[in-house]
């Protein structure tokens, strides 16, 4: 059997020591819900920290295709550029080079002229020379010219 008094002191010293293990495991309890507080906090910060990372990374990453794309783009169009403007380069020298060609034509026409023209007047002098008439006798009226003579002939 069991001692009643012993019994009730074993009560009253459990009611006495229950209220203060109560108030111990509820500041445990407390003390570890904190602690999940200050942890769940963390992690959001962590998890927070790391989408902005991402999402920075994300947008450089962007940017910097977006950065390449353009230079690509940039880069065709001054490649299509220097391609017009030696085009128009090209049609141009040819325009002149044609120019030039007709020039030239033109001048060795007129020397072809010119020679022949002295020879005509090389061989009519022979030819009057040949016939004897003087010294005079190898000019004609429609070799002289308005021009004023400088004392050749």
């Amino acid at each position: 059997m069991v001692d009643q008094n012993a019994a009730l002191g074993l009560i009253d010293e459990l009611r006495v020591a229950v209220p203060e293990e109560i108030r111990a495991a509820k500041r445990i309890n407390a003390e570890g819900e904190r602690i999940m507080e200050k942890a769940q906090e963390e992690a959001e910060r962590i998890v927070a920290r790391a989408q902005e990372q991402a999402a920075f990374l994300i947008d450089e990453r962007g940017l910097t295709q977006t950065a390449q794309g353009q230079s690509r783009a940039i880069i065709a169009d001054a490649h299509d550029d220097a391609d017009e403007i030696r085009r128009g380069a090209d049609e141009y020298a040819v325009g002149v080079l044609v120019g030039l060609e007709g020039d030239v034509v033109k001048t060795l026409q007129s020397i072809k002229k010119g020679i022949a023209l002295l020879d005509e007047r090389r061989a009519m002098i022979e030819a009057d020379e040949a016939g004897g008439d003087g010294a005079d006798a190898g000019l004609r009226s429609d070799d002289q010219t308005d021009e004023p003579s400088n004392g050749r002939r």
